[in-house]
C-alpha cells in the first residue's frame, strides 16, 4: 500500500497560500478545511491552507508526514439514505510549530495572496495572558501569536489597507470574532505598539463572528485499516465527519465574493445576525439532545441512536421538536423544520456511537440554557405547559436520583449540585421534590414555582415515573 504523499499523487498543487490555520485537530480538517477544498475545486478558489500548531511544543510530524494529505471520509444518515462518501483533501501544505519556528511563523505574514485566518482552539483558547509581555518570542496565548503576526504583515506592508484580513474564529464561543479583535487591540497595547496598527488592526481587518456545526469524530479506530486498503495509501490523518454541516459568519457583503462557499450549494452563510442561528441551534438541536436524555434513560436506553429508534421515545423527540420547540421560536417555520429533519437525521447516523451518559454531563446547566427558555415562552404563547418538555423535566430530577429501576445512574455535575439532589431525593414526596428544585435561584434564576401550568404537569410526571420504578 502506498503511503499517501505529493510524490504518489498525479495531481500537483500549485497554488499559494492563501489561509493561515490555528489548529490541526479533526474539526478543521474534517470542515473548514473541506471547505476551502471543495472551493478550489468548483469555485477558482485557487488557495492553500498553512496549519499552525498551537498545542504542544513537537513538530506536527503527522500532517507534515502525508505532506498535509489526507482524507475525509463523509458518513452518516440523511434524507432517508445512509451516506458513504470519500475526498482526498489536498488544499493542506503541512503545519508549524511557532515554538519551534517563531521566524518562519511570522513570515507568513508577508504572503501578499494571504486572505483569511482560520482558528479553532478550544473554547478556552480565546483569551488575554499578561505574562505574555515580549513579543519577540512566541506568546502563550493563540490572540498574542496572531497579533504578533499581525504587527508583522502591518510592519512588512507598511500599513497597506489593502492588505487586512478575514479572521473567522471557530471556538464555540458567543461573539467569538469580536472578543478575539478585543484582545488583539490589548496585545499592541500591552507591546506599546503604534496607534496606527491599533487603527489598521480596527479599521482594515474584519473579525468575523461565527458558527459552526458540524459531528467530526476523527479516525475511525474500529474501520481505519479496511478504509485505507480501499483507498489504496496508507492514511494515518484520515477524518470521519457527518453529512451535515452548517457555518454561518457574521461578516461583510464580500465575503460571499472572496469565500463563495454558498455558491456552491454548501450550507456556508454570510449573514448579518448570528442570534436567529445560535437559537435555532441551542433550542433545537441541543435541547432536544438535553430534553431526549432522561426520558430515554430511564426507559433504558444508553445510545442516542438507540433512542431515535425506539418507538415510543423516537415518537416523544419528534413531538418535542415539532410540537413545543418549534412554535416557541420565530424564525420563518419552514427552514426550522427543515432544520429540525436534519437534527433527527443526525441522531439516526449509524456510524455514530453517542452515548447519552456523555450528553447528560451537566444537565442541569444544560437544561437551564438549552430547554427551559422553550417551556417559559411556549407557557408565555399557549397558556398551557408544554406535556414533552414537562415530562423531560420530570425524567430529569428522577434521573438525579442516581438510580431507577435497579441500575445505577453514572451522575456527572458539580458537587453541590448532586449533594442537593441526594438531600431532596430524602424527601420521598414528588409534590416537595419538585417544589425544592424548582425554588432552587442558584439553578434557574427565578422560581419556577410562580411560572403558571408547570409544576402541577411535572409533578404529575414525576409520579407517574416513581409509579412505573415500583411496578
Amino acid at each position: 500500500m502506498k503511503v499517501l504523499s505529493r510524490e504518489n499523487l498525479p495531481q500537483k498543487n500549485i497554488r499559494p497560500i492563501k489561509v493561515l490555520q490555528f489548529g490541526t485537530g479533526n474539526f478543521m480538517r474534517g470542515f473548514p478545511d473541506w471547505v476551502v477544498d471543495l472551493l478550489n475545486e468548483k469555485a477558482g478558489f485557487n488557495g492553500n491552507i498553512q496549519m499552525i500548531q498551537v498545542h504542544g511544543r513537537k513538530p506536527a510530524y503527522g500532517i507534515n508526514a502525508q505532506d498535509g494529505l489526507y482524507h475525509v471520509l463523509i458518513r452518516g444518515y440523511q434524507n432517508g439514505e445512509t451516506v458513504e462518501e470519500n475526498r482526498l483533501v489536498d488544499s493542506v501544505v503541512g503545519a508549524i510549530n511557532p515554538y519551534l519556528e517563531y521566524p518562519e511563523f511570522l513570515s507568513y505574514g508577508e504572503l501578499p495572496e494571504l486572505e483569511f485566518i482560520f482558528s479553532n482552539t478550544t473554547e478556552a483558547g480565546i483569551y488575554y495572558d499578561e505574562k505574555d509581555k515580549d513579543r519577540t518570542v512566541p506568546p502563550e496565548s493563540f490572540p498574542g501569536k496572531l497579533t504578533a503576526l499581525l504587527f508583522h504583515r502591518y510592519d512588512h506592508f507598511k500599513g497597506d489597507p489593502k492588505k487586512g484580513l478575514f479572521i473567522l474564529p471557530c471556538e464555540l464561543i458567543e461573539d467569538n470574532g469580536k472578543k478575539l479583535k478585543e484582545i488583539v487591540l490589548r496585545y499592541a497595547e500591552l507591546w506599546d505598539l503604534p496607534a496606527g496598527f491599533s487603527r489598521w488592526v480596527d479599521e482594515k481587518n474584519s473579525f468575523c463572528n461565527t458558527l459552526v456545526d458540524r459531528i467530526v469524530p476523527g479516525y475511525p479506530v474500529d474501520m481505519g485499516s479496511k478504509i485505507q486498503e480501499k483507498l489504496g495509501y496508507k492514511d494515518e490523518q484520515l477524518v470521519m465527519a457527518e453529512p451535515f454541516h452548517f457555518w454561518a459568519i457574521e461578516g461583510p457583503d464580500v465575503l460571499r465574493h472572496k469565500f463563495p462557499a454558498e455558491k456552491i450549494g454548501l450550507d456556508v452563510k454570510v449573514v448579518k445576525d448570528l442570534k436567529p442561528y445560535r437559537t435555532r441551534k441551542v433550542r433545537i438541536l441541543n435541547g432536544a439532545h438535553t430534553a431526549m436524555v432522561p426520558v430515554a434513560y430511564l426507559k433504558g436506553l444508553r445510545l442516542v441512536k438507540e433512542a431515535v429508534d425506539d418507538p415510543e421515545t423516537g415518537k416523544f423527540l419528534k413531538e418535542t421538536i415539532f410540537e413545543e420547540i418549534i412554535p416557541s421560536l420565530d424564525p420563518p417555520k419552514e427552514e426550522l423544520h427543515r432544520f429540525a429533519n436534519d437534527v433527527i437525521d443526525r441522531f439516526k447516523n449509524p456510524f455514530i456511537k453517542h452515548q447519552l451518559s456523555a450528553i447528560a454531563l451537566n444537565s442541569i446547566s444544560k437544561f437551564k440554557v438549552r430547554v427551559l427558555p422553550s417551556i417559559l415562552e411556549y407557557i408565555k404563547r399557549r397558556e398551557k405547559a408544554p406535556k414533552n418538555l414537562a415530562r423531560s423535566f420530570a425524567a430529569l430530577i428522577v434521573f438525579y436520583k442516581g438510580h431507577y429501576g435497579g441500575f445505577q445512574i453514572p451522575l456527572n455535575d458539580k458537587p453541590q449540585i448532586l449533594a442537593f439532589f441526594d438531600k431532596i431525593w430524602k424527601i420521598k414526596d414528588a409534590e416537595g421534590i419538585v417544589e425544592s428544585v424548582f425554588a432552587k435561584l442558584d439553578f434557574w434564576e427565578r422560581d419556577l414555582n410562580l411560572v403558571p401550568h408547570l409544576s402541577h404537569e411535572v409533578i404529575k410526571e414525576v409520579e407517574r415515573l416513581l409509579a412505573e420504578e415500583k411496578k
